[in-house]
């Protein structure tokens, strides 16, 4: 079940960051007084109502400025708009109704999504100022007065929000499509993979990192199932990126990992592990998504005896906190082991899927208990009185205990370990919540 994505847009300086931290409960965007200090998209997630969404916060809208990080900036808002579920649009109550909030708005009915207003800055409790009036007249449906420092009108907004929100399922691929997301530094071999693997020269394939500057979904039906592969643009540091359209091109990226079901993350091997491909990795891993490693030019790489053996150990040891995730050695060029990652994209999101009956899972916790006792603090033992599994994709376990604060990472490890020895689940992370036991657990 994909997320919705909620992006924030208006002009500089109207409280889009402190809205978004807000939101998200902590300060991860830069708040400052200079128009412009959010240059780069943030993107995180929250909830409301039970409802997981994404929230995506741009760099503020100059509809005139020819300024090139203005420029920058601009188009960064339009790509957050073209991707987003919904848009939130912030105003400024102490500025006034502006011109450029006008164009913005121009923009935003040409965006086709919905659009719910909040003019920020209203900072007394009790009736609206009668400022709040004028921003009817941007002709985009009610305005919601907000504070976002002192939290006022917040939950009003996310009301609204949610209402735009598409149905649970709705837009989804049929249960029998697997929606596989491409990912990886630019120049990598993602679009030569999508053509080898749809059999088409679907994508522009280029020495140019970057040559991909969208997310590109294509459908493939073939002996092993059917899939939509998404050939996303490349992900490279922030500091790398100078070219504007390039840069904001990441917002389609992290969407479309969003919504896959699988992530192939691509690596060149004649250039090696890189500290980017870490964090494209991190991503996804992050994001709950099925993972394989395609180590791609293959083909151009000499090789000995343990030449094979030595990459997967040292991609095993960069990615030690994805060391679920199978290792794929292909050559995007020639379609070398092609099959082969088609193979294993159909066993990972079965892998992701899989649901374990509590009672198999609750004999196999009380034996790795007993290899095994539980971490204490100060003479406390954490104890386990049960767990089940609440979800897939990725597998999430809830495990009930005495006082959740006595647990400790390495013991979740160590879980996760003794699930995956006895059950599998290869290629998908495993996500643990504990919950204290008390009384009305027991009813």
């Amino acid at each position: 079940m994909s997320k919705p994505v909620v992006a924030i847009v208006g002009r500089p300086n109207v409280g889009k960051s402190s809205l978004f931290n807000t939101l998200y409960g902590e300060r991860i965007s830069i708040v400052h007084d200079t128009p412009g200090v959010t240059r780069d998209r943030i993107y995180a997630n929250s909830v409301w109502r039970e409802r997981e969404f994404v929230m995506i916060d741009t760099g503020g809208i100059e509809p005139d400025k020819d300024d090139q990080i203005l420029k920058g900036m601009r188009i960064q808002a339009e790509i957050a708009m073209e991707t987003a579920d919904v848009i939130l649009f912030m105003c400024d109550i102490k500025s006034g109704l502006t011109a450029a909030d006008e164009e913005i708005a121009v923009m935003l009915r040409k965006a086709n999504r919905p659009v719910v207003i909040a003019v920020n800055k209203c900072d007394k409790v009790g009736e609206p100022p009668a400022e709040i009036y004028e921003f009817y007249n941007l002709g985009l449906g009610d305005v919601i007065p907000i504070s976002a420092s002192h939290r006022l009108g917040i939950g009003d907004l996310l009301d609204a929000i949610y209402e735009h929100f598409p149905k649970e399922g709705e837009g989804e691929e049929d249960n029998e499509t697997i929606r596989v997301a491409l990912i990886g530094k630019p120049n990598a071999g993602k679009s030569s993979l999508t053509n080898q693997m749809t059999g088409e020269d679907r994508c522009i394939v280029s020495d140019i990192p970057g040559t991909t500057r969208d997310s590109i979904d294509t459908e493939v039906i073939n002996k092993y199932g059917k899939f939509t592969i998404v050939d996303t643009a490349g992900m490279r540091k922030k500091g790398k990126i100078e070219d504007a359209i390039e840069k904001y091109s990441m917002v389609r990226a992290l969407a479309s990992i969003e919504r896959a079901s699988v992530c192939v993350i691509l690596i060149d091997a004649t250039v090696g592990i890189t500290e980017q491909d870490t964090k494209v990795a991190g991503i996804a891993h992050n994001a709950g998504k099925a993972c394989i490693f395609a180590i791609n030019k293959w083909d151009l790489i000499e090789k000995d005896t343990g030449t094979l053996e030595g990459m997967t150990r040292i991609v095993k040891d960069r990615f030690a906190f994805m060391d679920y995730a199978p290792v794929l050695f292909i050559s995007a060029k020639t379609g070398q082991r092609v099959d082969k990652l088609f193979e294993t994209i159909v066993k990972v999101h079965e892998q992701a899927g899989r649901r374990l009956k509590t009672g198999v899972f609750n004999d196999m916790l009380n034996e790795a208990i007993a290899m095994v006792p539980t971490p204490q603090d100060k003479g406390k033992h954490l104890k386990i009185y049960y767990g089940t599994q609440v979800a897939t994709n990725p597998p999430t376990f809830a495990l009930f205990v005495n006082d959740k604060e006595l647990s400790h990472f390495s013991y979740e490890r160590y879980l996760e370990n003794q699930i995956r020895k006895n059950f599998g689940f290869e290629g998908t992370p495993i996500r643990f919540f504990l919950r204290n036991k008390n009384k009305s657990d027991e009813d």
